[in-house]
């Protein structure tokens, strides 16, 4: 008598020759990209260094369309030609007859020396600069969003660089001050977008142990920009040599890193392209000398404990499927990501208006301004690199209390000082303590802020963050103003003050990168549930 082979015999028999059956035995898995990459891909290896090399160098075009301005529109040197209603000891050109004195490097040197910026018409120069920082505020949120929907890191990212390169150019021929003010308006709106664009793409595909220390890492990129800017800057002394100087290395960058970039899995994974999704985590895998199972597949948060509906047929749904988006109308309908965004704005603000205040107010080194910007830029890099080293130790929560407060302290001891003598020199020694401290903050907030959110709405929540730093950056002038030490005391209460809204966030080190709101929403009720 044959024997008779049951269904379920029938089906282990068969499936191992289909698409999605099982594979070595095991059943197929659905898995997040944390926990692909922790197991299978390799969490930060020859492939992550790569990509995280190459999309980091877009901070150092953030630098050089950002601080370009500190030399375009500096005052330069005069000398006096005449005698008659000129004196060598004057400080300045503003109560000197007109052509008793002239420009050292010539009307071209500067847009201060082209449109007479100085005396009553120096305003425009702090108005152009508000102008950049006021577009950089409109490119954040609109590229933030962008990134999150249709068109992607990876876009978002070639589009600014490539109107970053197109306005940089056409400042070099602004014909009038207004036009220039118009153009720095626009350069200010896409580079808004390149640093938080470049920081999500580059730190994505990062495993959760090693993102913290990578994302830490991103900003030595900027210092490393705003160096090298002091060294064009030198090289090309006409303002309008130097616009176009600090211009090419984007149109290099479009033209030979980008073609070399991955578009984010996360993103591919949350729009419905598992498929594309797969190829980039394979390629990480195989670089990284590692093996990903073909019964191994990604899955969203909320499917990943759900092996029941066939791989295949999951592939077909989610393809399908309308990709999965978000916006902050969605960030703010829900109260956990609602209260997270609300004090990452805040302590954003604060953290700008200090940075940026004590970047202004401190004392001026007894050397040349571009030597000057030089050390200020290798200044920061010792509070990067220890603020990296203890991220991982002490945990995200903890070090930005511990910066913001310590930022603070030597503001508020600041207030303190005299201003003679010694005092001066102690409260200069304040103001560069605080600018550490601060800058270690404002390197921390980056990755913190990008792991409070998950992936549908991650660059706008980032994108708002950064508008609300930008506004920072505008008023930081407005406070250093108002004396000599009324604004040590400001930056010592909004660096007081970050420090207790800190208090609140939730804890991210070793945590997943969530997905989607529903994933986020479901894990945050599922470490409650004990303690109720």
């Amino acid at each position: 008598m044959p024997q008779t082979t049951s269904f379920h015999e029938g089906r282990d028999l068969v499936s191992p020759l289909l698409p999605g059956g099982k594979i070595g035995g095991g059943d197929p898995q659905k898995l997040g990209i944390d926990d692909m990459l922790r197991r299978h891909c390799g969490e930060f290896g020859v492939w992550q260094l790569r990509h995280f090399i190459l999309t980091s160098l877009a901070w150092a075009l953030e630098a050089f369309h950002a601080m370009v301005m500190i030399f375009a529109d500096r005052e330069p040197a005069w000398t006096c030609v005449s005698s008659a209603g000129c004196s060598g000891v004057s400080t300045g050109v503003c109560g000197l007859e007109p052509g008793s004195w002239e420009w050292s490097g010539g009307p071209g040197s500067s847009t201060a020396a082209e449109w007479g910026l100085v005396c009553e018409n120096k305003y425009k120069v702090g108005l152009v600069q508000a102008l950049f920082f006021g577009g950089c505020m409109i490119g954040a949120g609109v590229f933030g969003h962008l990134s999150d929907s249709f068109l992607g890191r990876k876009g978002s990212l070639t589009v600014v660089c490539i109107m970053n390169a197109i306005f940089g150019c056409l400042t070099a021929f602004s014909p009038d001050f207004w036009t220039y003010a118009l153009l720095r308006l626009l350069t200010g709106f896409s580079t808004g977008g390149v640093g938080l664009c470049a920081f999500v793409l580059s730190t994505e595909p990062v495993g959760p142990t090693k993102r913290g220390v990578a994302g830490m890492s991103t900003f030595y990129f900027f210092s490393t920009g705003i160096a090298l800017l002091s060294g064009i800057a030198y090289i090309f002394q006409s303002w309008r040599s130097l616009y176009i100087a600090s211009s090419i290395p984007s149109i290099l960058f479009i033209l030979l890193v980008i073609p070399f970039l991955s578009e984010s899995p996360r993103w591919y994974l949350v729009h419905g392209k598992i498929d594309d999704a797969m190829k980039v985590m394979r390629a990480i895998a195989n670089s990284n000398g590692n093996h990903l199972p073909d019964g191994v597949f990604l899955g969203l948060d909320e499917q990943t404990n759900d092996n029941s509906v066939p791989i295949e047929i999951y592939k077909a749904e989610l393809s399908s499927k309308q990709a999965i988006s978000g916006s902050l109308i969605d960030v703010i309908r829900s109260p956990l990501t609602r209260f997270r965004l609300f004090l990452a704005v805040a302590i954003n603000f604060l953290c700008s208006v200090v940075y940026y205040g004590l970047s202004l107010n401190v004392v001026n080194l007894e050397t040349n301004l571009y030597l000057s910007v030089l050390l200020n830029a290798v200044a920061e890099m010792p509070a990067y690199a220890l603020t990296a080293v203890l991220l991982d130790r002490f945990g995200r929560k903890p070090l930005a209390i511990g910066t913001l407060w310590f930022s603070g302290f030597f503001c508020i001891l600041g207030t303190m000082m005299k201003s003679d003598g010694i005092w001066r020199v102690v409260r200069m020694v304040c103001g560069v303590l605080g600018i550490f401290g601060m800058a270690g903050t404002y390197n921390l907030l980056f990755i913190y802020t990008t792991e409070l959110f998950p992936t549908v709405v991650r660059n706008a929540a980032l994108g708002c963050a950064t508008q609300s730093a930008q506004m920072g950056a505008i008023l930081a002038p407005f406070v250093v103003v108002l004396g000599r030490v009324l604004p040590f005391a400001v930056f010592g209460l909004c660096g007081f003050s970050a420090g207790l809204m800190a208090f609140y966030l939730p804890e991210t080190l070793n945590q997943p990168l969530y997905d989607t709101m529903a994933g986020m929403e479901d894990a945050e009720k599922a470490l409650k549930a004990p303690l109720e």
